[in-house]
């Protein structure tokens, strides 16, 4: 490619909107263009980064035995009704009606298309295992799209989804699935990590999530430096505490703290260890019999340096459906406005369950349910009943690794990639079997895995960055690399070393781009280090009289000199590397 035929726009500032790294890198480098809230036009120097991510994802699924194929984007709205998503997924799930005023969704993802398409072609145990996969657009009505390919509405996302006999057989797919996803981002050129996570809205039973490594990373990544041991924060056990309770020594006493609602000034008041305070949250559960309404409050416990996990808490049985209680409704049941609420001496009955991190505590500091009164020295079986114990809290920096192999520790990632056993979550809904060997009809077995194409792009710049600009992988790249010419224009022993150059990088196979533009050294030096592109040959009338061209890789600090007739040697040495 050359420079002067293809399209080279870059900005020197980011565009105010342009809120981290990726997006202002992407948009100054002329990468992306802004069309609506959280929509994209991919310029032509973006859109090749995105058919490098496509075509290693494609030969990799290829690879493990993925058969491509191409479901629609608008779908009609009977299949995401036959699986209750149709009201499950909320405003997230964009909506249109045709002429004639049926439904549709503009998909976020095809698990309803894609098991309509089995059920209706797969009949016998004799077709089994298959996985389905495609590279398509996809719409989330995203509330606050933000940090451009990062959380923007409409992305690219390649799912796949397997469908086996039964629950052995899911195993082994998903297990070829994680494994080609791990050769994905190896070739990627991606620092990644794959984790234990939650399923949430997808449903079915396990899953991993795929995160990039980034400082800048949303999520927080749990993980043991001893062992295999990984999950994300919401997925995270932390474990009960290995030492026994201590038995009671103090009385329980109520305690004035005039004016201090939080834990911590609590614990500053009293000069104890923030650790010897529990907090409590208050929970809602509402339930409709007979038309009506009724109400049931929670309180859930943790220790006052801790923070609830929001996923662990649904799972508490009766939790599922949770909020958080109003303020009035904590008068209601406390007596008391927040900040001095505790479980002994509600108002009106309430349900307890406590961390298991507070369950083995003693002589601990709760609420008095009295404004400006806390309570002291309160213990289990002496005090108040012991309660329902759960895993609620999200695990720190330290805490014991579930299996046993060490202390956890903690970094953050950005996810872009997710692979789930889904189970018959949607086979059962919608009636998707096959006739197995006695010919009877067996539910199919369903995995489902995605990778977020375009989100690749902003993940991998968030952790390939400096003070110019992008650092691509190589695989990833929009050009492997660039040919800088020192005066093309006006230099014809310049423009023919160039030239020759050019062709023999070409014929070698190798993606690189002649900047026959004619601009000067800083210019184009400055172009390609924003954009990113990994190798640079520079070729300058001085070096030609010795006989040497000058390349410098994207984060090498100094060039180094190249015989002309190595260079292509060199180059290829490089990119294997």
């Amino acid at each position: 490619m050359r420079a002067s035929r293809f399209f080279i726009s870059t900005l020197k500032e980011a565009p105010s909107e342009a809120e981290i790294v990726s997006h202002k890198l992407m948009m100054r480098a002329g990468m992306i263009k802004r069309l609506g809230s959280g929509i994209y036009t991919y310029m032509p120097m973006g859109l090749r980064v995105i058919r490098k991510v496509e075509a290693i994802v494609r030969e990799e699924m290829n690879r493990a035995g993925a058969i491509e194929l191409l479901m629609p984007v608008v779908q009609p709205a009977e299949l995401w009704q036959e699986t209750g998503r149709w009201d499950k997924m909320g405003p997230e799930l964009m909506r249109v009606k045709d002429r004639h005023g049926r439904d549709f969704a503009i998909q976020p993802t095809s698990e309803e298309v894609v098991t309509d398409v089995v059920r209706t072609e797969i009949k016998s145990y004799r077709q089994l295992p298959v996985n389905f996969y495609h590279i398509q657009t996809k719409f989330r009505d995203e509330r606050r799209p933000r940090f451009g390919l990062m959380r923007g509405r409409e992305f690219t996302m390649k799912d796949a989804y397997s469908f086996d006999r039964d629950a052995e057989g899911l195993q082994r797919s998903y297990q070829v699935m994680f494994d080609a996803y791990v050769n994905i981002f190896t070739r990627f050129g991606l620092q990644f990590r794959a984790v234990a996570a939650d399923n949430g809205a997808i449903g079915g039973s396990g899953s991993h999530e795929f995160h990039v490594i980034a400082d800048t990373g949303e999520d927080a990544l749990v993980y043991c430096p001893n062992s295999d041991y990984a999950a994300n924060m919401e997925a995270a056990e932390a474990v009960a505490p290995a030492v026994p309770r201590a038995a009671a020594a103090q009385p329980m006493t109520k305690t004035p703290t005039p004016g201090k609602a939080r834990c911590e000034d609590v614990a500053k008041l009293l000069g104890v260890p923030l650790t010897q305070t529990v907090k409590s949250l208050v929970l809602m559960v509402e339930k409709e019999e007979d038309g009506k309404v009724t109400k049931q409050a929670w309180l859930l416990l943790l220790r006052g340096d801790h923070e609830l996990n929001e996923v662990k808490a649904a799972k508490v049985p009766g939790l599922a459906n949770f909020r958080f209680a109003s303020e009035a409704e904590i008068v209601e049941w406390f007596g008391t406005p927040p900040g001095y609420l505790g479980p002994i001496g509600t108002k009106k009955p309430i349900s307890v369950v406590a961390d298991r991190t507070v369950a083995a505590m003693s002589d601990f500091i709760c609420g008095a349910n009295e404004v400006d009164f806390h309570l002291t020295g309160v213990n289990w079986g002496r005090d108040l009943p012991e309660p329902a114990v759960f895993d609620l809290r999200n695990v720190v920096e330290g805490d014991a690794s579930p299996d046993g192999k060490g202390a956890l520790a903690i970094q953050r990632g950005i996810e872009v990639g997710h692979v789930f056993q889904l189970g018959t979550r949607y086979s059962e809904d919608m009636k998707a079997t096959f006739l197995d060997e006695n010919g009877k009809p067996q539910l199919l077995q369903m995995g489902c895995y995605g990778i977020g194409i375009t989100r690749i792009l902003g993940a991998a710049i968030e952790q390939n960055f400096d003070e110019r600009g992008i650092i691509w992988p190589a695989s990833l790249a929009p050009f492997e690399i660039v040919l800088c010419p020192m005066g093309y224009d006006r230099n014809e022993a310049v423009r023919a070393e160039a030239d020759r150059l050019y062709g023999e990088l070409t014929a070698a196979g190798i993606d690189v781009i002649l900047d026959d533009r004619g601009e000067r050294p800083g210019v184009m030096f400055a172009d390609w280090e924003l954009i990113g592109v990994p190798h640079r040959i520079v070729i300058g009338d001085r070096g030609l009289k010795e006989g040497k061209l000058e390349y410098q890789g994207r984060r090498d600090t100094e060039a180094t000199a190249v015989a002309m007739g190595d260079a292509v040697a060199f180059v290829k040495a490089k990119l294997a590397a």
